[in-house]
């Protein structure tokens, strides 16, 4: 059955690196991303070991799950049992930021906007809850489905477990997209400092 959690490959530490390399193509022209790094050429530079660490976060922290070995698309997902301060106090503390960024300016936007990420978060999904921390498909193959083959098994385990989902996006075309799957807007609000606007969405179990 296409929504079961085996229609998706689950990464391992050996897929790190083609993984980042899809979602720093997904998000390179991404508010958020632009809002962190403004020059285009240094985001294409930088952005590839970004991901690479997030995804490692995912892996060690949650599950992270792709469509298929062509990495069409890549879904990272922190459980619901993942201790959020082990890899949020280090973004937010800039512990985390050191290999990602060289400039101080590009440091304290991020750390910004974690902290901003994570208020907005733990007021809407206080108790245990799957967390899509990023969600990206290859340019190649946006408008192909692929966002769906991502959410679809992990919504139907997250039912099953009776348990919310939270995200947060900040491209306006997404939040119809996730609302399509069941998602609604907790909150937008602009990140401090900047003029991007984000989204906060939770999906109740059904």
């Amino acid at each position: 059955m296409t929504d079961e959690i085996d229609s998706l490959l689950r990464l391992a530490k050996k897929q790190i690196k083609p993984a980042a390399a899809t979602l720093a193509r997904a998000f390179q022209e991404y508010p958020v991303s632009v809002f962190f790094l403004p020059d285009a050429g240094e985001r294409r530079k930088r952005q590839p070991l970004t991901f690479r660490s997030l995804v490692r976060s995912g892996i060690k922290y949650g599950e992270v799950y792709t469509t298929s070995a062509r990495m069409e698309g890549v879904a990272v997902w922190f459980s619901p049992d993942s201790r959020r301060e082990s890899f949020w106090d280090k973004l937010i503390s800039g512990r985390f930021l050191v290999p990602l960024f060289e400039g101080a300016p590009e440091m304290a936007r991020q750390r910004i906007f974690m902290e901003y990420a994570t208020a907005v978060r733990a007021k809407y999904v206080p108790s245990r809850h799957w967390y899509l921390q990023l969600l990206g498909v290859d340019p190649v193959y946006q408008g192909q489905g692929y966002a769906g083959k991502l959410l679809k098994p992990m919504l139907a385990r997250a039912d099953r477990d009776g348990l919310p989902c939270f995200l947060e996006t900040q491209m306006g075309k997404n939040v119809g997209l996730y609302e399509h799957f069941g998602f609604r807007v907790a909150e937008a609000g602009i990140i401090p400092g900047s003029n991007v606007k984000s989204w906060a969405m939770v999906r109740n179990a059904s």
